[in-house]
C-alpha cells in the first residue's frame, strides 16, 4: 500500500450558500460533504454544529482539530487561537446511513441546521459535494499532505485464481474500501466487524487494485485477505 492522494486535492467546484444545507438539498444521499467558511468576527472559542449527521471532522487552516459524532450529544469543540487574519474553517461530514423508522425517518445528512462560534451564527459557506461513488479519476497532481486526514491509499495484488474473499481492515481507522473500482463498503476500527466480504466476481486473475479512503489514517499499512469472516 502507498499513500496516493488526499480529499483536499480532489475537491469539486464549490456551491455558495448563506447557511449550510444537508446533502439532500443537492440530490446527494450518501458519502461525504465538506463545508468551508472564513472566520471574520470571532476566530476562536466554542464551535458548535447544530446538528451533525453523522460524523464530522473539524479543521482550522488545514489543521485537524477534533471530531463530532451524532450520537454523542456533545456537538461542541474548542477552536484554538490562530495567527491568520481570517482563518479557514472546514467541516467534513460523513453520512453513515439513514434511519428508517418512526419520528426519525426524515434523516437528513450533513449539517442539518447551522454552525455557531461563541453563540454567533457563521455565515457565507462554500459546499463541496463528495458522494464518493466514482474514484476512477483521482488527481495526484499538486499533492499537499500538510493535513494528515482524509487520505487515499492504494495497493495492488496479483491473483492466479479468484474466490470469495474477506479483506481485513483492522490496521486502518475509518473510511471506505474500493476493489477494482467497486465500493466494497465502510470500515471503522471500533468494530465489531473488521473484515469486509468481497465476491469473487469483483476480483480477476492477474493484477487487482485496492484503494482505501481513510479519515484518520496517516500511513499506509498492510491489508490481509482471508477465506472467512473470522
Amino acid at each position: 500500500m502507498i499513500l496516493l492522494t488526499s480529499i483536499w486535492n480532489n475537491l469539486p467546484k464549490p456551491i455558495a450558500t448563506v447557511q449550510p444545507k444537508p446533502m439532500e438539498a443537492y440530490n446527494q444521499n450518501q458519502g461525504f460533504i465538506l463545508y468551508r467558511t472564513n472566520l471574520i468576527g470571532h476566530k476562536s472559542g466554542k464551535l458548535k454544529i447544530w446538528e451533525p449527521h453523522d460524523y464530522a471532522l473539524i479543521f482550522l487552516d488545514g489543521k485537524f482539530i477534533d471530531t463530532v459524532y451524532r450520537d454523542g450529544g456533545n456537538w461542541t469543540v474548542d477552536l484554538p487561537k490562530t495567527e491568520s487574519k481570517n482563518p479557514k474553517l472546514d467541516i467534513l461530514v460523513e453520512g453513515m446511513g439513514h434511519i428508517n423508522f418512526a419520528q426519525f425517518i426524515i434523516d437528513r445528512k450533513g449539517i442539518t441546521d447551522r454552525v455557531t462560534l461563541n453563540g454567533m451564527t457563521l455565515m457565507n459557506w462554500q459546499t463541496f459535494l463528495l458522494p464518493m461513488t466514482n474514484i476512477s479519476n483521482l488527481s495526484t497532481k499538486n499533492n499537499n499532505f500538510n493535513t494528515t486526514n482524509a487520505l487515499f491509499f492504494k495497493g495492488t495484488f496479483n491473483l492466479k485464481e479468484t474466490g470469495d474473499t474477506y479483506f481485513d481492515l483492522s490496521n486502518y481507522s475509518k473510511g471506505i474500501v474500493y476493489i477494482n473500482g467497486h465500493n466494497l463498503g465502510r470500515h471503522w476500527n471500533i468494530g465489531p466487524q473488521q473484515r469486509l466480504y468481497c465476491p469473487s466476481s469483483w476480483l480477476k486473475i492477474g493484477n487487482n487494485e485496492i484503494i482505501v479512503f481513510d479519515l484518520h489514517q496517516t500511513k499506509a499499512t498492510t491489508i490481509l485477505a482471508y477465506k472467512t469472516m473470522e
